[in-house]
């Protein structure tokens, strides 16, 4: 009988969808897939505070400085979906691999950059990098875990991805202080190597050698037919795929790819060069009319019996929809958060980059706990752990404007942040890694990859926007008024962007009483 496993070609190794927790295989590809994500997200948090010393030591310009930031969002957002559904045909983990090699490669390039341009240039490969890998992490925990398991290893996804953040200011500190001006901001790129070594090595030891195989037939995607028991490996061994012309023909659809990578970056670029002219604003329409032919042709594709790079069919499962919605309204409001209170610290206070680091890591470490405690209960709670986690968004935010508002009367330190971010990190741990687990619950694993890079493009998209118009918002205030009420108005920003992630988490609260029922009935 032919493997029911569409990875793991030893006959000898566990199978990966088995309910046994202490299966070594699928804990062991987690713990590779952490390690990546740790890598990928420290690198960009330690970079924001190497930028003045980038400016110092190559004498780059404020527009050399944007780019370091841009370039990397650019090109991860660009390739996300497309490496999702290339993951999704070819196999993840020599795809995962690849990106992490590049990411590991480019990090070396940027770290003995000669001048801003090479800088630059490294720095959209190591975007390119991650947005190989990133896909594959997510298609891979979405393919190897099932149920309460899922969550779980989602949960330890979130509490590295609160460490990385968090520790990530505090080791670029302590490296630009140990290297000084000239060799400190080298070492927060030089830093990934023997991260990225390691997870190299440990890939190729531990990940199951994948076998080429044929997707399974995908024609039909809804909630009807998406249940959890559609993800398991008998919904994707060799005999559920389709035989002979019975099932879409697989394909890369390099065309759908250049149209979404197309239309990614014209919505992104304004955002992320809004002061050369004002001209540049006309690329949102075209990004949205790419969007639009982006989908006449998903759908022509697909009625051609080809497998569409994303099957838009997956948008009628409307937890998938609903959570999507509500991961790029949490990107676009809470991210900016930290470009705020890195500003105030250092620009509204006087204070230094490892001070402004600090502040936030009481934040991190309580969103890594509170990430493995939802993680374990999602479940069991489904969307009301991700409801309460907004409630504590908008308790740290409202704390937070408090704070800011006391201390420029007098009454308060600013290290009373410290409390009020905490509250942010109990949001950050009980919304992003729940939301993800069940956003992705219905979606069959044929589209784990790119399914989860589209939540992934929402996040990059909400990212970018919201620290643009946010931070823009701030610095028109500051013509008028003092740093403490720029940042709070700010915050008030970013709470109403949280409310209205909010009532849409409401929403799917709502909906999935009558689809629990209809499982119920339905004897699912």
């Amino acid at each position: 009988m032919a493997d029911s496993n569409p990875i793991t070609a030893e006959p000898s190794a566990a199978d990966p969808n088995s309910g046994d927790p202490n299966d070594p295989v699928r804990w062991r590809i987690l713990a590779v897939l952490l390690i990546a994500i740790f890598m990928s997200l420290m690198s960009v948090s330690i970079v924001n505070v190497a930028l003045p010393s980038i400016q110092t030591g190559l004498d780059a310009t404020q527009s050399d400085l944007q780019w370091v930031l841009s370039g990397y969002a650019l090109t991860f957002g660009i390739f996300l979906v497309a490496a999702g559904r290339a993951g999704d045909l070819m196999g993840r983990g020599g795809i995962f691999i690849l990106g992490v090699l590049i990411f590991t490669a480019s990090s070396v390039a940027a770290g003995l950059a000669p001048n801003a341009e090479a800088l630059n240039a490294a720095r959209f490969a190591q975007g390119l990098g991650s947005g190989l890998l990133n896909p594959q992490g997510v298609g891979m925990i979405q393919q190897y875990f099932r149920g309460s398991d899922r969550g779980r290893a989602f949960g330890y996804f979130g509490s590295v991805v609160g460490v990385a953040v968090g520790i990530g200011p505090v080791i670029g500190g302590l490296l630009i202080g140990a290297g000084g001006p000239d060799l400190g901001w080298r070492l927060t790129f030089l830093v990934n190597v023997p991260i990225g070594i390691i997870c190299i090595a440990l890939a190729l030891r531990w990940f199951p050698r994948p076998l080429i195989r044929r997707m399974p037939k995908a024609s039909a995607v809804g909630p009807e037919s998406v249940g959890p028991e559609s993800v398991g490996p008998e919904s994707v061994g060799p005999e559920s795929v389709g035989q002979g012309s019975s099932g879409p023909r697989p394909s890369l659809d390099p065309v759908g790819a250049i149209l979404l990578g197309l239309a990614v970056l014209a919505v992104l670029f304004p955002f992320m060069e809004s002061g050369r002219s004002p001209l540049i604003w006309l690329l949102i329409p075209l990004g949205l009319a790419l969007v639009w032919t982006w989908v006449r042709w998903e759908r022509w594709y697909a009625g051609r019996g080809r497998s569409p790079m994303v099957d838009l069919g997956i948008f009628s499962i409307r937890s998938f929809t609903n959570g999507s919605v509500i991961v790029t309204l949490y990107f676009l409001g809470m991210t900016s958060i930290w470009v705020l209170v890195a500003l105030y610290i250092q620009d509204g206070v006087g204070g230094s980059a490892l001070a402004a680091g600090a502040v936030g890591v009481p934040s991190a470490l309580i969103s890594a706990v509170a990430a493995n405690w939802a993680g374990k209960r999602v479940m069991r709670y489904g969307r009301k752990i991700v409801i309460v986690g907004l409630l504590f968004a908008l308790a740290g935010l409202g704390l937070s404007i408090a704070v800011v508002l006391l201390r420029e009367a007098g009454h308060l330190s600013e290290w009373w942040l410290v409390l009020s971010l905490s509250l942010i990190g109990v949001a950050q741990g009980s919304v992003i890694s729940p939301n993800q687990t069940l956003t992705l619950a219905d979606v069959p694993l044929a589209y784990a990859g790119s399914s989860g890079a589209i939540m992934q493009t929402g996040q990059r998209i909400g990212t970018s926007i919201g620290i643009a118009v946010i931070t823009a918002a701030v610095f028109g205030m500051l013509d008028v008024t003092s740093w403490a009420v720029a940042v709070a108005v700010g915050f008030g920003i970013v709470s109403v962007v949280v409310m209205l992630a909010l009532a849409v988490a409401v929403k799917d609260q709502r909906d999935r009483g009558p689809l629990r029922q209809q499982r119920v009935e339905n004897g699912t």
